[in-house]
């Protein structure tokens, strides 16, 4: 598929998402969104894909935020339609997804930034990142889900302080937090998050899949997390991973996982 704002490869059974606008510090406007959306749709459904990292072109940005020309005039109306749009094609759908997503955040992580990054299913960053949900400097509030992920991953007081001041944190204070799991240089970056996308492909994706869903459970209204886990746990009775996986291990050897 050919993209206008992001790049899409894959290799060694990892694909690895790039935002591509350089220029514009690779900022979220309404195509680069939906472009997102069909890659990692694309990404998920491609049985040779087991990991998918995401990340920014050039040193200085993964994204700075969303592109704010576009909804600078926008009434009520068509501001709430703008973040269940959002939302829906890709902020709570990279969050679902059944393919592990790593962000690997190589610079700025603002607002929007922030926001993708959160909604995949864990994170790595370079030593130069910044992270913010600067929005009320703009008059606004996070629309892509940040109110919510924020204090889930680093608390309620954190969130609160970092979404009231505007500021941004470096990579340490994020590590600090629990926002990102490991900080390396901005060369490493990569090569980083391809060694744990090696670690989690060496494992059952059809169990991963089912893992996330549970994982994620916790942190929806409505839902028992116990209750999908249990009905997770005893789906994995019946695929061909189990049987493998089981066998391998009472036989002394590694697993060949069938996969997707």
């Amino acid at each position: 598929m050919s993209y206008k704002n992001i790049l899409s490869t894959t290799q060694n059974g990892i694909t690895t998402i790039t935002i591509n606008r350089p220029t514009k510090l690779n900022a979220l406007n309404k195509e680069t969104i939906q472009e997102l959306h069909e890659g990692f749709k694309a990404a998920n459904k491609d049985k040779n894909t087991k990991v998918i990292i995401v990340t920014g072109s050039g040193e200085k940005a993964f994204v700075a935020g969303a592109d704010i020309s576009e909804f600078a005039n926008f009434s009520v109306d068509n501001g709430g339609k703008l973040a269940a749009k959002g939302q829906e094609l890709l902020f709570d759908f990279v969050e679902k997804l059944e393919t592990p997503v790593i962000a690997a955040v190589n610079g700025f992580a603002l607002g929007g930034g922030l926001e993708l990054a959160m909604a995949c299913h864990f994170r790595v960053a370079s030593d130069n990142a910044k992270m913010g949900l600067p929005e009320v400097s703009l008059g606004v509030i996070p629309g892509y889900g940040g109110t919510q992920r924020l204090p889930q991953l680093v608390g309620k007081g954190r969130a609160m302080e970092m979404v009231m001041t505007a500021g941004m944190i470096d990579s340490e204070t994020a590590k600090n937090y629990g926002l990102v799991n490991h900080i390396t240089t901005q060369e490493e970056l990569l090569p980083l998050a391809e060694k744990i996308a090696g670690k989690i492909m060496r494992n059952s994706t059809v169990a991963i899949a089912k893992a996330i869903k549970a994982i994620n459970a916790n942190y929806k209204d409505g839902k028992n997390g116990y209750k999908v886990e249990i009905k997770q746990f005893g789906k994995c009775f019946g695929t061909e991973d189990f049987i493998e996986g089981t066998t391998a291990f009472l036989e002394k050897r590694k697993a060949n996982f069938p996969g997707k």
